[in-house]
């Protein structure tokens, strides 16, 4: 498949609410619509992963950024903007929906969010990430492709059979020529401009 008919696949995937397995500018992750509550129980499922523990999104720029979280510390701004590598933004102030509620696009579904609120967000730095979800117009999910408590894979080949037939689409692997094989730096910024490094 040539890249563009791999997004449109892709695309078409996330906007029926289904599940994918692509790569990152990380590592591979399995993804779905971060607005759409059912898909990301999926990926919970998918993974075996208890439902209490929070997921890493993506977003095309700030700009996404700015409609699912109640305000951007100017400190989150700064480390964006010099930024060179992989790195996740924890913010403070999620804008999510209702457990219990059917999703809509302008809140993260609310099983993204962790239990005090906050969200972690990345801007990848690989374009076809940026491509699709510029399309989609909202964040979708991104986490490693394993069962919950096993070794991240590093490579496309080092995926589990069982997650590769468990997802709707996979994008294709010579698509990936970004990733890095590690995970992303994880800073965690508060509202005071105070900064707590997670994971370098």
């Amino acid at each position: 498949m040539k890249r563009d008919e791999v997004l449109a696949e892709a695309l078409k995937t996330l906007r029926a609410g289904g599940t994918m397995l692509y790569p990152t500018d990380t590592v591979w992750g399995l993804g779905c619509d971060a607005t759409n509550p059912e898909a990301v129980a999926r990926i919970f499922e998918i993974k075996q992963r208890s439902e209490a523990k929070s997921l890493v999104l993506l977003a095309s720029d700030l700009d996404m950024v700015a409609k699912y979280v109640r305000e951007i510390p100017s400190i989150a701004v700064d480390l964006v903007e010099v930024n060179d590598k992989p790195m996740t933004i924890i913010y403070p102030e999620a804008q999510a929906g209702v457990e219990g509620e059917p999703g809509d696009r302008w809140h993260l579904a609310w099983n993204v969010v962790a239990e005090d609120g906050s969200v972690g967000i990345r801007i990848p730095l690989f374009d076809f990430c940026k491509d699709l979800i510029f399309k989609l117009g909202r964040p979708i999910v991104s986490t490693s492709a394993n069962i919950s408590g096993e070794p991240t894979p590093k490579r496309f080949s080092e995926i589990p059979q069982e997650i590769k037939d468990a997802v709707d689409f996979v994008v294709p692997p010579s698509i990936d020529t970004n990733s890095t094989g590690k995970a992303s730096q994880i800073i965690k910024v508060a509202m005071d401009g105070q900064v707590e490094i997670i994971r370098m």
